[in-house]
C-alpha cells in the first residue's frame, strides 16, 4: 500500500513540472502605432479655450447687465414711491421778467405792482437784460432795475438779483449786438458789465439777498454761444471778489442733468422743475417720476459736491406749448396749465423736500386776468401764497 502512494505522488510531482515547463509565455500586445496629428489636437484646444472664455465672458456682461437692471428698477420704483406732502410752510416766490411782460402786451410796471400788492409775493428773482442795459458800449442804463429795486425794498421784499450773458426767458442769451461775433469782446464786455452791475447794487441794497451768475449755465439750450466753464469761473471769482457779503446762486435744468457743474461752484444751488413738457421728437409728455427723484438728485450733491443748499428757482406756472404762449387758443393754454394744475405742481414740490419754491409765469397769470377775464390762476396763486405767508 505504501508503494503506490509513493507512485502517484511521484507521478503528481512530474505532471506539475511537466505543465510548469511547458506553460509558454505570452507576448505583451503591442499598441497599434497611432499616426500623430499635432495640428489638429492644437486646433481643437484653442478653441475649447476660446470657447470657455467667451462663455466665462457673457457670464460676466450678462450678471453686470442683471444687476444694472436691477438698479435701475430699483431706482425707478424708489423714484415713483407717494410722498406725503410736508405740512411745513416753504418760502413762495417767482420770477418777473420785464422783457417778457412786455413781449405779451403788458404794462410791465403794473403787473410788478400788481405783483407785489395784490398777490403779496415777497421773494423775487429779477433778471438783468445785458442787451437792454448797455445799448451802446459802455453807456449802462440801470433805471429800471432800480425801480423794481426800489419797490420790492419798500414793500420788505428779496430779491435774486439775476445777471450774465444767459438770463431767464427766451432765447435765454441777450447779447448786445454791438458785440458782434467777436468771441474775446464778449467775454471782456460780460466781465465790465458784471463788475458794474455788482459794484452799483452791493451796498446800500438790503432787498438784494443773492448774486445768481448765468442762468443754467451748464445747460445746452437757448440761442446762445457753447457752454464755457472757463467764462463762468472768471464771472464768479470777480462777482467773489467784489462782494463777499451775498452768497452766490447758479442753476441748472431740472430733469436732463446732473446739477454736479453749477451745484460744486455754487453757495446755494436752483433747479428747474418742470413736469409737462413739448419735444419735436415726442410732442406732449410728462416725465415718469414722482418728487422722489429731486431727493435722489439732491443726495447726489450733497455727496459728490458737498452742496447742502438746493431750491426750485423755476417751477412751472405756465403752458409750454408749441409756438408763442399767448398765440394760441385760451383753452390750449389752460389743456397745459390751469389753477389745478399749478396747485398740483406746488404741492408735488414741496413733496421734494426744498424749502423755496420760485413759481414761474406770474406774467401770464396777469395777462390771463386782465386781457382774458380769467383769474383763475392769479386767485389760485394768491391763495398759494398766503398758506406759505408766516414762512416768509
Amino acid at each position: 500500500m505504501k508503494t503506490n502512494k509513493t507512485n502517484n505522488t511521484d507521478k503528481k510531482n512530474k505532471v506539475n513540472k511537466v505543465i510548469k515547463i511547458t506553460k509558454v509565455t505570452k507576448p505583451k500586445k503591442e499598441k497599434p502605432s497611432v499616426i500623430s496629428t499635432p495640428k489638429i489636437k492644437e486646433e481643437k484646444s484653442f478653441w475649447q479655450k476660446f470657447l470657455l472664455i467667451l462663455k466665462k465672458i457673457l457670464k460676466i456682461v450678462l450678471s453686470v447687465v442683471g444687476i444694472v437692471l436691477v438698479i435701475v428698477l430699483l431706482f425707478f420704483g424708489y423714484i415713483n414711491l407717494p410722498v406725503k406732502e410736508n405740512p411745513a410752510k416753504v418760502v413762495m416766490g417767482t420770477t418777473f421778467s420785464l422783457r417778457y411782460a412786455q413781449d405779451i402786451g403788458l404794462n410791465w410796471r403794473e403787473a410788478y405792482l400788481a405783483m407785489l400788492d395784490d398777490l403779496k409775493i415777497r421773494y423775487i428773482r429779477l433778471p438783468v437784460y445785458w442787451d437792454k442795459v448797455e445799448q451802446s458800449d459802455g453807456q449802462y442804463d440801470f433805471s429800471d432795475i432800480d425801480w423794481q429795486l426800489s419797490e420790492a425794498n419798500q414793500r420788505g421784499a428779496k430779491i435774486i438779483l439775476a445777471f450774465g450773458q444767459k438770463t431767464p426767458r427766451w432765447p435765454e442769451c441777450f447779447i448786445p449786438g454791438w458785440i458782434g461775433g467777436d468771441d474775446v469782446k464778449r467775454k471782456e464786455s460780460l466781465l465790465a458789465f458784471e463788475k458794474v452791475l455788482v459794484e452799483r447794487y452791493r451796498n446800500n441794497h438790503p432787498e438784494i439777498i443773492r448774486w445768481q451768475v448765468e442762468n443754467e449755465p451748464f445747460l445746452d439750450f437757448g440761442v446762445c454761444p457753447p457752454i464755457d466753464p472757463k467764462l463762468v469761473d472768471s464771472e464768479i471769482a470777480q462777482v467773489k471778489s467784489l462782494d463777499t457779503s451775498k452768497p452766490i446762486m447758479l442753476t441748472d435744468g431740472g430733469e436732463a442733468t446732473l446739477w454736479l457743474e453749477p451745484a460744486k461752484r455754487a453757495d446755494i444751488f436752483g433747479t428747474t422743475m418742470y413736469r409737462e413738457v413739448i419735444s419735436p421728437r415726442f410732442g406732449y409728455w410728462r416725465y415718469p417720476w414722482g418728487p422722489n427723484f429731486f431727493k435722489a438728485k439732491q443726495l447726489f450733491i450733497r455727496i459728490f459736491a458737498h452742496q447742502k443748499n438746493a431750491v426750485v428757482i423755476e417751477l412751472q406756472g405756465e403752458p409750454w406749448i408749441q409756438g408763442w404762449t399767448t398765440s394760441a387758443p385760451v383753452e390750449v393754454q389752460l389743456a397745459s396749465m390751469n389753477a389745478s394744475i399749478l396747485a398740483d405742481n406746488v404741492s408735488f414740490a414741496k413733496k421734494t423736500g426744498m424749502k423755496e419754491v420760485y413759481v414761474w409765469g406770474v406774467e401770464w397769470w396777469y395777462w390771463m386776468k386782465v386781457q382774458q377775464n380769467n383769474p383763475t390762476l392769479w386767485d389760485q396763486a394768491k391763495n398759494i401764497v398766503e398758506a406759505n405767508a408766516t414762512s416768509n
